[in-house]
């Protein structure tokens, strides 16, 4: 076997030495390269959000205002079943809307024995509002004064909320025509009678009507003396 010079074994040992000294630097580069480049953010989830803390979420639909609710400026929240708002598709016998449960005792049980009745024919008594909480009736009329354009053309729709029946839980307002149709020509056998000219949904009772039939129609509610007080 031949032997290696002297001189080549010395030029390999720094060649090497040169080699493991370069590498070390580089190592030593990235080291700090590690600690100064930006790491990504962590992804985040709701099922990920550490231990004693709240994720935080988008607004989902489920959060917006539903269809019974209306804005209440002067509380500054929205109106809700609770002040009497009713749901799409009610009918007199859904007592977990409070427009209908917190009507007069006699007069949801005249609506419904007639609309049991009125059933049997195919007519439905769909409710588009009863009883209201005063908050509720408040908002009305202003709604009305700003549609047209003056307190006194207004109460020809809505009344105060220390006057309507509504408040109080003696009227209700059924909507569909079928329903108006029968109780004009059947409601006052129940006592069920329409009071105003210019409002064909809005009833109330009259038990005296099964036997000597509604009264005279007023033409509006301004000529009702109980809007007078």
């Amino acid at each position: 076997m031949a032997r290696t010079p002297p001189s080549a074994r010395t030029a390999a040992r720094r060649t090497r030495r040169v080699v493991l000294g370069l590498a070390g630097v580089v190592a030593a580069i990235a080291v700090v390269l590690g600690y100064l480049w930006p790491k990504p953010a962590p992804e985040t989830s709701a099922r990920a959000a550490p231990p004693g803390r709240t994720p935080t979420h988008a607004p989902s639909a489920s959060s917006a205002p539903s269809p019974m609710e209306s804005a209440r400026p002067e509380h500054g929240g929205p109106l809700t079943a609770a002040d009497g708002v009713v749901p799409d598709g009610t009918t007199v016998f859904d007592d977990s809307v409070p427009a209908v449960s917190q009507l007069d005792p006699a007069l949801l049980k005249a609506l419904r024995q007639a609309a049991t009745d009125a059933g049997q024919r195919g007519v439905a008594f769909h409710v588009n509002s009863g009883w209201r909480s005063p908050e509720y009736q408040n908002h009305l009329l202003d709604e009305a004064v700003s549609k047209y354009g003056s307190e006194d053309e207004a109460a020809r729709w809505v009344a105060t909320a220390a006057t309507s029946p509504h408040v109080s839980g003696d009227a209700v307002d059924l909507g569909r025509s079928d329903a108006t149709a029968w109780l004009s020509a059947h409601g006052a056998a129940y006592g069920l009678c329409r009071i105003y000219k210019n409002e064909p949904w809005h009833y109330e009772l009259r038990a005296e009507a099964s036997e000597k039939g509604c009264p005279a129609l007023y033409d509006d509610p301004t000529q009702d003396p109980r809007m007078q007080q």
